[in-house]
Protein backbone atom coordinates (compact mmCIF):
# COMPACT_ATOMS: atom_id res chain seq x y z
CA UNK A 1 0.00 0.00 0.00
CA UNK A 2 1.67 3.21 -0.91
CA UNK A 3 1.67 6.19 1.16
CA UNK A 4 0.18 9.65 0.54
CA UNK A 5 1.72 13.27 0.50
CA UNK A 6 -0.83 15.72 1.42
CA UNK A 7 -0.25 19.27 -0.32
CA UNK A 8 1.75 17.61 -3.30
CA UNK A 9 5.69 18.08 -3.98
CA UNK A 10 5.51 21.62 -3.97
CA UNK A 11 4.18 21.89 -0.37
CA UNK A 12 6.61 23.61 2.11
CA UNK A 13 4.60 21.89 5.06
CA UNK A 14 5.84 18.76 6.47
CA UNK A 15 3.47 15.47 5.48
CA UNK A 16 2.43 14.88 8.89
CA UNK A 17 0.84 18.71 9.15
CA UNK A 18 -1.33 17.81 6.25
CA UNK A 19 -3.49 15.67 7.59
CA UNK A 20 -6.66 16.63 9.40
CA UNK A 21 -6.48 14.91 12.06
CA UNK A 22 -3.23 17.29 13.03
CA UNK A 23 -4.66 20.52 12.63
CA UNK A 24 -7.59 19.24 14.74
CA UNK A 25 -5.53 18.09 17.11
CA UNK A 26 -3.72 21.63 16.96
CA UNK A 27 -7.24 22.89 17.56
CA UNK A 28 -7.86 21.35 20.57
CA UNK A 29 -4.97 22.30 21.82
CA UNK A 30 -4.95 25.95 21.31
CA UNK A 31 -8.28 26.02 23.17
CA UNK A 32 -7.12 24.43 25.90
CA UNK A 33 -4.39 26.54 25.77
CA UNK A 34 -6.87 30.13 25.24
CA UNK A 35 -8.76 28.48 28.65
CA UNK A 36 -5.78 28.00 31.17
CA UNK A 37 -4.98 31.04 33.05
CA UNK A 38 -1.59 32.49 31.72
CA UNK A 39 0.95 34.19 33.81
CA UNK A 40 3.92 35.80 31.96
CA UNK A 41 6.84 34.00 34.14
CA UNK A 42 5.13 30.29 32.55
CA UNK A 43 5.12 32.10 28.77
CA UNK A 44 8.92 32.95 29.94
CA UNK A 45 9.81 29.30 31.13
CA UNK A 46 7.83 27.55 28.54
CA UNK A 47 7.99 29.62 25.50
CA UNK A 48 5.36 28.68 24.04
CA UNK A 49 4.31 31.26 22.59
CA UNK A 50 7.25 31.17 19.89
CA UNK A 51 5.81 27.68 19.57
CA UNK A 52 2.11 29.16 18.70
CA UNK A 53 3.26 31.45 16.66
CA UNK A 54 5.10 29.13 14.43
CA UNK A 55 2.09 27.00 14.15
CA UNK A 56 0.52 30.04 12.94
CA UNK A 57 2.96 31.03 10.53
CA UNK A 58 3.26 26.87 9.03
CA UNK A 59 -0.42 26.34 8.72
CA UNK A 60 -3.13 27.15 6.55
CA UNK A 61 -6.44 26.31 8.61
CA UNK A 62 -8.21 29.72 8.58
CA UNK A 63 -9.81 28.77 11.71
CA UNK A 64 -6.34 27.19 13.97
CA UNK A 65 -4.54 31.11 12.29
CA UNK A 66 -7.56 32.84 14.10
CA UNK A 67 -6.65 31.71 17.50
CA UNK A 68 -3.39 31.64 17.27
CA UNK A 69 -3.38 35.11 16.62
CA UNK A 70 -5.93 35.36 19.16
CA UNK A 71 -3.79 33.98 22.14
CA UNK A 72 -0.51 35.59 20.77
CA UNK A 73 -2.66 38.85 21.44
CA UNK A 74 -4.19 38.30 24.68
CA UNK A 75 -0.31 37.30 25.75
CA UNK A 76 1.17 40.44 24.29
CA UNK A 77 -1.26 42.24 26.85
CA UNK A 78 0.18 40.63 29.48
CA UNK A 79 4.13 41.67 27.85
CA UNK A 80 2.77 44.91 27.67
CA UNK A 81 0.97 45.36 31.45
CA UNK A 82 4.66 43.92 32.93
CA UNK A 83 6.68 46.46 30.88
CA UNK A 84 4.31 49.35 31.74
CA UNK A 85 4.30 48.00 35.61
CA UNK A 86 8.10 48.46 35.11
CA UNK A 87 8.23 52.10 33.43
CA UNK A 88 6.00 53.07 36.48
CA UNK A 89 8.13 51.51 39.61
CA UNK A 90 11.19 53.39 37.75
CA UNK A 91 8.92 56.97 38.18
CA UNK A 92 8.26 56.28 41.61
CA UNK A 93 11.53 55.27 42.50
CA UNK A 94 12.18 58.67 40.84
CA UNK A 95 10.10 60.84 42.38
CA UNK A 96 11.00 61.23 45.59
CA UNK A 97 14.27 62.66 44.68
CA UNK A 98 12.27 65.12 42.39
CA UNK A 99 9.79 65.71 44.74
CA UNK A 100 12.93 66.42 47.43
CA UNK A 101 14.24 69.08 45.57
CA UNK A 102 10.85 71.19 44.87
CA UNK A 103 10.28 70.62 48.49
CA UNK A 104 13.78 71.89 49.20
CA UNK A 105 13.74 74.59 46.81
CA UNK A 106 10.56 75.79 47.78
CA UNK A 107 11.71 75.61 51.48
CA UNK A 108 14.75 77.42 50.79
CA UNK A 109 12.25 80.13 48.62
CA UNK A 110 9.84 80.05 51.96
CA UNK A 111 12.77 80.85 54.03
CA UNK A 112 14.06 83.39 51.51
CA UNK A 113 10.95 85.47 51.72
CA UNK A 114 11.19 84.97 55.75
CA UNK A 115 14.50 86.85 55.77
CA UNK A 116 13.18 89.32 53.42
CA UNK A 117 13.13 92.71 55.19
CA UNK A 118 9.49 94.18 55.80
CA UNK A 119 8.72 96.84 53.47
CA UNK A 120 6.70 98.67 55.61
CA UNK A 121 8.34 100.89 58.43
CA UNK A 122 9.33 99.66 61.60
CA UNK A 123 10.44 101.61 64.72
CA UNK A 124 13.86 101.33 65.05
CA UNK A 125 15.43 99.55 67.15
CA UNK A 126 18.15 100.67 70.10
CA UNK A 127 20.99 99.63 69.61
CA UNK A 128 22.39 96.54 72.07
CA UNK A 129 25.32 96.66 73.76
CA UNK A 130 27.58 93.65 75.06
CA UNK A 131 27.33 92.77 79.00
CA UNK A 132 28.64 94.50 81.55
CA UNK A 133 31.63 92.61 83.56
CA UNK A 134 30.76 92.26 87.18
CA UNK A 135 32.72 93.81 89.66
CA UNK A 136 33.27 93.73 93.51
CA UNK A 137 35.23 97.72 93.74
CA UNK A 138 33.22 99.57 95.63
CA UNK A 139 34.03 102.92 93.78
CA UNK A 140 33.62 101.50 90.31
CA UNK A 141 29.83 100.54 91.84
CA UNK A 142 29.23 103.76 93.39
CA UNK A 143 30.52 105.66 89.86
CA UNK A 144 27.71 103.29 88.08
CA UNK A 145 25.20 104.07 90.38
CA UNK A 146 26.04 107.98 89.86
CA UNK A 147 26.12 107.42 86.15
CA UNK A 148 22.75 105.48 86.17
CA UNK A 149 21.23 108.38 87.82
CA UNK A 150 22.66 110.76 85.25
CA UNK A 151 21.21 108.58 82.63
CA UNK A 152 17.85 108.82 84.35
CA UNK A 153 17.46 112.79 84.96
CA UNK A 154 14.50 113.00 83.07
CA UNK A 155 12.23 110.18 80.92
CA UNK A 156 14.03 110.39 77.55
CA UNK A 157 15.13 106.66 78.66
CA UNK A 158 11.75 105.84 79.75
CA UNK A 159 10.35 106.77 75.65
CA UNK A 160 13.52 105.47 74.66
CA UNK A 161 13.07 101.82 76.10
CA UNK A 162 17.29 101.94 77.21
CA UNK A 163 18.62 100.08 80.04
CA UNK A 164 20.17 102.39 81.90
CA UNK A 165 22.35 100.40 84.12
CA UNK A 166 23.32 98.59 82.04
CA UNK A 167 24.89 101.38 79.73
CA UNK A 168 25.93 102.80 82.58
CA UNK A 169 27.94 99.98 83.26
CA UNK A 170 29.17 99.88 79.58
CA UNK A 171 30.80 103.51 80.37
CA UNK A 172 32.26 102.95 83.35
CA UNK A 173 33.59 99.89 82.17
CA UNK A 174 35.39 101.38 79.37
CA UNK A 175 36.48 104.47 81.49
CA UNK A 176 37.97 102.06 83.85
CA UNK A 177 39.72 99.69 81.28
CA UNK A 178 41.24 102.86 79.31
CA UNK A 179 42.75 104.04 82.58
CA UNK A 180 43.16 101.04 84.94
CA UNK A 181 42.91 102.54 88.36
CA UNK A 182 40.39 104.16 90.27
CA UNK A 183 42.46 107.26 91.01
CA UNK A 184 41.56 111.29 90.94
CA UNK A 185 42.07 110.93 86.97
CA UNK A 186 39.43 108.10 86.88
CA UNK A 187 36.95 109.54 89.13
CA UNK A 188 37.51 113.15 87.44
CA UNK A 189 36.58 111.32 84.03
CA UNK A 190 33.42 110.04 85.56
CA UNK A 191 32.25 113.58 87.23
CA UNK A 192 32.82 114.81 83.73
CA UNK A 193 30.62 112.42 82.11
CA UNK A 194 27.91 112.67 84.82
CA UNK A 195 28.20 116.84 84.55
CA UNK A 196 27.74 116.46 80.58
CA UNK A 197 24.77 114.36 80.83
CA UNK A 198 23.10 115.95 83.41
CA UNK A 199 23.59 118.85 81.44
CA UNK A 200 20.29 120.32 80.65
CA UNK A 201 20.87 122.84 78.29
CA UNK A 202 22.84 119.89 76.30
CA UNK A 203 20.16 116.93 76.09
CA UNK A 204 20.63 115.86 72.35
CA UNK A 205 24.29 114.33 74.44
CA UNK A 206 22.19 111.99 76.67
CA UNK A 207 19.62 111.22 74.11
CA UNK A 208 22.46 110.06 71.48
CA UNK A 209 24.04 107.94 74.41
CA UNK A 210 20.80 106.19 75.18
CA UNK A 211 19.84 105.32 71.40
CA UNK A 212 23.30 104.18 71.13
CA UNK A 213 24.47 106.47 68.88
CA UNK A 214 27.31 107.93 71.02
CA UNK A 215 29.00 104.69 71.78
CA UNK A 216 29.45 104.05 75.56
CA UNK A 217 33.34 103.57 74.13
CA UNK A 218 32.88 106.88 72.71
CA UNK A 219 31.90 108.93 75.35
CA UNK A 220 34.59 107.36 77.61
CA UNK A 221 37.27 109.20 75.92
CA UNK A 222 35.54 112.22 74.13
CA UNK A 223 36.84 115.93 75.69
CA UNK A 224 34.48 119.11 77.26
CA UNK A 225 34.59 120.05 74.14
CA UNK A 226 33.20 117.08 72.07
CA UNK A 227 30.55 116.73 74.83
CA UNK A 228 29.15 120.49 74.55
CA UNK A 229 26.01 121.81 73.45
CA UNK A 230 26.23 123.23 69.86
CA UNK A 231 25.62 126.42 71.62
CA UNK A 232 28.23 126.30 73.87
CA UNK A 233 30.44 124.97 71.01
CA UNK A 234 29.67 128.31 69.13
CA UNK A 235 30.55 130.26 71.75
CA UNK A 236 33.83 129.12 72.39
CA UNK A 237 34.31 129.53 68.29
CA UNK A 238 33.73 132.57 68.88
CA UNK A 239 35.55 133.22 71.93
CA UNK A 240 38.60 131.69 70.06
CA UNK A 241 37.91 133.56 67.09
CA UNK A 242 38.01 136.91 69.20
CA UNK A 243 41.34 135.97 70.99
CA UNK A 244 43.18 135.09 68.38
CA UNK A 245 42.05 138.59 66.51
CA UNK A 246 43.38 140.41 69.56
CA UNK A 247 46.44 138.25 69.45
CA UNK A 248 47.36 139.53 66.19
CA UNK A 249 46.18 142.96 66.85
CA UNK A 250 48.72 143.46 69.29
CA UNK A 251 51.58 141.65 67.32
CA UNK A 252 50.82 143.88 63.81
CA UNK A 253 49.32 147.22 65.45
CA UNK A 254 48.96 148.95 68.34
CA UNK A 255 50.68 152.31 70.48
CA UNK A 256 52.88 152.21 72.91
CA UNK A 257 52.47 153.66 76.65
CA UNK A 258 53.40 153.76 79.79
CA UNK A 259 49.75 154.68 81.09
CA UNK A 260 48.94 151.43 81.74
CA UNK A 261 49.81 149.28 84.68
CA UNK A 262 50.66 145.06 84.06
CA UNK A 263 48.25 143.33 86.57
CA UNK A 264 51.06 140.43 86.46
CA UNK A 265 54.55 142.08 86.50
CA UNK A 266 53.25 145.76 87.68
CA UNK A 267 55.62 147.24 84.92
CA UNK A 268 54.41 149.68 82.47
CA UNK A 269 55.69 148.95 79.64
CA UNK A 270 52.43 148.13 77.54
CA UNK A 271 50.80 148.89 74.35
CA UNK A 272 47.31 149.29 73.52
CA UNK A 273 44.84 149.08 70.12
CA UNK A 274 41.54 150.28 70.19
CA UNK A 275 38.67 148.55 67.94
CA UNK A 276 35.00 149.15 67.36
CA UNK A 277 33.55 145.82 68.65
CA UNK A 278 29.66 147.03 69.43
CA UNK A 279 27.07 149.50 68.06
CA UNK A 280 29.07 152.93 66.66
CA UNK A 281 26.98 154.81 69.24
CA UNK A 282 29.35 152.09 72.50
CA UNK A 283 32.60 153.18 73.29
CA UNK A 284 35.69 151.27 71.85
CA UNK A 285 37.17 148.68 73.27
CA UNK A 286 40.96 148.58 74.25
CA UNK A 287 42.91 145.74 74.39
CA UNK A 288 46.37 146.59 76.01
CA UNK A 289 49.15 143.56 76.25
CA UNK A 290 52.23 143.85 78.05
CA UNK A 291 55.37 143.83 76.15
CA UNK A 292 57.58 142.48 79.62
CA UNK A 293 55.16 139.15 80.24
CA UNK A 294 53.04 139.31 77.63
CA UNK A 295 49.66 139.38 79.81
CA UNK A 296 46.60 140.68 77.91
CA UNK A 297 43.70 142.68 79.24
CA UNK A 298 40.95 144.74 77.73
CA UNK A 299 39.08 147.83 78.36
CA UNK A 300 35.28 148.74 77.29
Amino acid sequence: MESVTVGGPESSEPAWMGSCSFWDGAMDLLKELKSMPMTLDLLQSTRIGMSVNALRKQSSDEEVIALAKSLIKSWKKLLDASEEKSEEKKKNLSLPTSSSKETGNSRDQSSNKRQEPPKTPTTPKITTFPPAPVTCDAVRNKCREMLTTALQADDDYIAIGADCEHIAAQIEECIYQDIKNTDMKYKNRVRSRISNLKDSKNPELKKNVLCGAITPEQIAVMTSEEMASNELKEIRKAMTKEAIREHQMAKTGGTQTDLFTCGKCKKKNCTYTQVQTRSSDEPMTTFVVCNECGNRWKFC
